[in-house]
């Protein structure tokens, strides 16, 4: 029972961290992909959407801690990234929205079709595939270099 609430606990705090804040308190992440898009357009960055199981994907959860909350890595997204996190949760206490649901479903049709979680998708600002990827053992600093790498061929 006691190994049961600790899991439980671990979901929640991943839930909670995918909600990753910047250090002024703005969040890094988006989930209106169409407005990211525009947004990519203007400021000419890739987008980086992540397709995650917040509640549930143990590779996700290690994603986010490993990688996503780290300030390595949040500072690299500011300044040249465009992120969108499309969750998928499992637990009806971290439900979404029905319409996001519908937009994260719409998302994974196009970019996720065989439904693999975690998964890193990068676009350009027309909606073209420069990348995908799933959980990279290495921290932040190997994900940052390996974005560069396909960022800049």
């Amino acid at each position: 029972m006691k190994k049961m609430k600790y899991i439980t606990l671990a979901f929640l705090l991943s839930v909670v961290s995918l909600s990753v804040f910047a250090q002024d308190g703005e969040s890094i992440w988006r989930t209106d992909f169409e407005a990211a898009i525009k947004e990519a357009k203007a400021e000419n960055k890739p987008v980086l959407i992540s397709f995650a199981g917040s509640d549930w994907c143990k590779p996700c959860i290690k994603l986010t801690r490993e990688v996503f909350e780290d300030q390595k890595f949040q500072e690299y997204a500011k300044e040249n990234l465009i992120l969108v996190l499309a969750d998928f949760p499992r637990l009806k206490k971290n439900a979404i929205p029905k319409e996001q649901v519908k937009a994260n479903e719409a998302l994974a049709a196009k970019y996720n079709n065989d439904g693999a979680f975690p998964l890193v998708v990068l676009v350009d600002g027309d909606e073209n595939v420069i990348a995908k990827t799933g959980y990279q053992a290495g921290g932040s600093e190997n994900f940052i270099n390996y974005l560069e790498k396909v960022i800049n061929n």
